[in-house]
Formats: structure tokens, C-alpha cells, sequence
């Protein structure tokens, strides 16, 4: 994964994430159909990217309730 794409990437926010001060996951779509996720607090530090197959799989299972046990 080139530094670059991921620094020139469109970057987006949920504006649930309210302006607190709080860390917050912002997600970007990049080439190949892949999709990016970093911690905008950490907006140089390392990003996650998954293919668009496996955050289709992420997303549903957040809104299935997989995850609500570690709330």
C-alpha cells in the first residue's frame, strides 16, 4: 500500500463522532475497490485496509450486533 494514496485519500468522518475531542475512525474508499481506516486523532499513523468484500462482512456484522458484547 503506497503512503501516498492513503495521504491523499478523501477521508470521511461520521458526524455521530460530534466535535468532543474524542478518538474517531474515519473511512476512505482507494483504488482497487479496497477501503481504508485510520484513527483521525492518528491521521499519519498506521491505517487498516480491507478489501471491499471484507468491510461489506464488517459492516453487517456491526449491524447485526456482533460486536455489542464488547461495548
Amino acid at each position: 500500500m503506497a503512503t501516498e494514496e492513503l495521504s491523499t485519500a478523501d477521508w470521511r468522518k461520521s458526524s455521530l463522532s460530534g466535535g468532543n475531542g474524542g478518538s474517531c475512525v474515519e473511512v476512505a474508499s482507494l483504488r482497487g475497490g479496497r477501503v481504508g481506516v485510520r484513527d483521525s486523532k492518528d491521521r499519519s499513523g498506521p491505517a487498516l485496509v480491507f478489501t471491499h468484500a471484507e468491510w461489506r462482512i464488517f459492516i453487517s456484522g456491526v449491524k447485526g450486533g456482533e460486536f455489542d458484547s464488547l461495548a
